[in-house]
């Protein structure tokens, strides 16, 4: 390779470096600060880094504003977590200057990657040192200093990711919760390791590209472990013929005939089974269920683009006679609630809400959610999915809920990128931090009013959520033995138990105060409802000068979520 690199050489180094980060995103996972069982960084890098992919792998003849343009374009609809937001950004940043510049050698890629720095910066409202932002900054002032070198490029660029890995390795000098926890920062990594799989396609080795995420989980979270509080292997998943529910939309250059429609429908059927699949003028639906989404990608691809694609593993949730029933029920529920929303007069507001399990949807529902956004703290939606589930809602105003800290940052993205600027985020970063919100908002009040009154509401609530153990390490002083139960507040670690009734108790006498009036428990999936009215009745005995509500929550990997006001 010379001294500049040409776009099929950065088509070919984008796809190497998502699919190295996809072979090591589990690694990566694991070096997340709290040893919970939902760590995501590497989850939420990949997936993000894939959504841009698939789009530049479809590029036939690359040149450099249709490769930067897919890259960038990509990344930030697919965007998950702050760790994939901010990778969105970094990328975005990188390739506005390589668009600009025309050509790619070692002067341009330095003002690339500081460009990249300078934007991301620019996305995190606080951003903190000893994190992606540091490691990418790191390697943006090294390429800076070498770019003026007579050396060729792919010596620059393996010194450049050498001196990465060094401000990786002093990560845990500058954040001390990395320190005590014994990890190096995981967006780091997975920035490092992005970066290390382009390079080794620039240096001409070619390896097998993995661009499926593979296994990425159901949504739903890992099991919580059997025994106390848990319904471990009450469904079977092993009679389940086709594994993976996929939907997407072809998008065509003529008005689809219905001999075309009826031809894809045919060949679905020999390749999968619960399959929905009609015309719309212009544009087909689909959605079947297969052993080989990309194959039938590909099928769609041979008729038009694609868009609103989603993939999820169904062996992960339920057998396949619940999964059928439930796709065929969501997909006539799906036309009925578009065929509602075009008839729908437009409101003045309206309200999107994230979260998981089916008890928080109903309570979400029953103060006012118009819709529910299926995510959560294991399975963060994107910033394409924020989108999407905006679409429709004929309201003037539109309020979203992120209730968790790892999904604000793509929210915030989904509102600079909304056309009308009528997307609101409320910065929400727990459960019972959203439900306050919304029971604070009065139609009476105009947006900024309401938003100051709910967020207002926000800061009255403490919140925590408890859930077990993965691994051995130390948090804020307290040694934790993997299968720990553990709870973890707005601030930090509230309580390390062996018991979850004994770390809801411990958590509680951390969190109470003097003027607290209201505990709320929401308990979740694996947790039967005669434990939680137990723990509950415990709780009141205890606390008798608070009033104390249980909820059924649903929510997977959290045996409860705690509220107290």
């Amino acid at each position: 390779m010379g001294n500049q690199i040409s776009a099929g050489q950065l088509k070919e180094a984008f796809l190497a470096g998502a699919s190295l980060l996809n072979e090591k995103k589990e690694l990566i996972n694991e070096l997340n600060v709290f040893p919970v069982p939902d760590g995501d960084t590497g989850t939420n890098m990949t997936m993000t880094i894939l959504s841009a992919a698939r789009e530049v792998a479809d590029i036939e003849e690359p040149d450099i504003e249709n490769v930067t343009k897919a890259m960038a374009g990509g990344s930030l609809r697919g965007a998950r977590g702050n760790s994939g937001v901010i990778l969105s950004q970094l990328i975005r940043g990188f390739t506005k200057e390589l668009r600009e510049s025309g050509v790619i050698d070692a002067p341009v890629l330095a003002r690339a990657f500081n460009r990249a720095v300078e934007t991301a910066y620019r996305a995190v409202m606080k951003p903190k040192e000893g994190t992606i932002l540091t490691v990418a900054k790191g390697v943006a002032e090294r390429m800076t200093e070498l770019a003026v070198s007579e050396e060729g490029l792919i010596p620059i660029l393996e010194k450049v990711l050498e001196y990465g890995d060094e401000v990786l390795e002093k990560t845990p000098e500058l954040l001390p919760v990395l320190k005590e926890a014994g990890v190096v920062d995981s967006g780091g990594k997975g920035l490092m390791t992005v970066l290390y799989g382009a390079l080794l396609s620039l240096k001409g080795e070619k390896t097998e590209l993995k661009l499926e995420l593979g296994d990425p989980g159901s949504g739903e979270g890992a099991p919580l472990p059997s025994g106390e509080g848990s319904r471990s292997g009450e469904l079977s998943t092993a009679d389940i013929r086709f594994g993976y529910c996929t939907e997407f939309m072809i998008n065509g250059e003529h008005e689809f005939r219905e001999e075309e429609v009826e031809a894809l429908r045919s060949w679905l059927e020999g390749v999968g089974d619960s399959i929905v699949c009609f015309s719309d003028g212009n544009i087909i639906k689909v959605h079947v269920h297969t052993n080989h989404p990309g194959n039938a990608f590909e099928k769609g691809l041979s008729m038009g683009y694609l868009s609103k694609m989603k993939v999820d593993n169904m062996r992960l949730e339920h057998n396949e006679r619940l999964i059928r029933d439930a796709s065929r029920i969501a997909a006539m529920q799906s036309l009925e609630r578009e065929k509602a929303e075009e008839e729908a007069e437009e409101k003045d507001f309206a309200f999107l809400a994230v979260c998981a399990g089916e008890g928080l949807s109903e309570v979400f529902k029953g103060i006012g959610a118009d819709r529910i956004i299926s995510g959560g703290q294991t399975m963060n939606p994107s910033t394409e999915d924020i989108l999407k589930a905006a679409e429709g809602l004929r309201a003037k105003h539109i309020f979203i809920l992120p209730n968790n800290k790892n999904i604000v940052l793509a929210a915030n993205q989904a509102a600079a990128l909304s056309e009308g600027g009528e997307l609101h985020v409320i910065p929400s970063l727990t459960i019972p931090q959203g439900i306050s919100a919304m029971i604070a908002f009065s139609p009476d009040m105009g947006v900024e009013e309401n938003e100051k009154a709910m967020k207002e509401a926000m800061s009255k609530v403490s919140s925590a959520e408890v859930t077990y153990a993965v691994r051995n390490t130390v948090i804020e002083g307290r040694a934790i033995a993997e299968g720990n139960i553990i709870c973890i507040g707005d601030r930090g670690l509230l309580s390390v138990s062996e018991t979850v009734q004994e770390a809801v108790s411990e958590a509680l006498n951390a969190m109470l105060r003097p003027d607290s009036e209201i505990i709320t428990l929401y308990y979740g999936e694996d947790v039967r409802e005669e434990e939680a009215e137990q723990l509950a009745k415990k709780l009141r005995e205890e606390h008798p000068e608070q009033e104390l509500e249980l909820q059924p929550g649903g929510q997977p990997v959290y045996y409860y979520f705690i509220s107290v006001e």
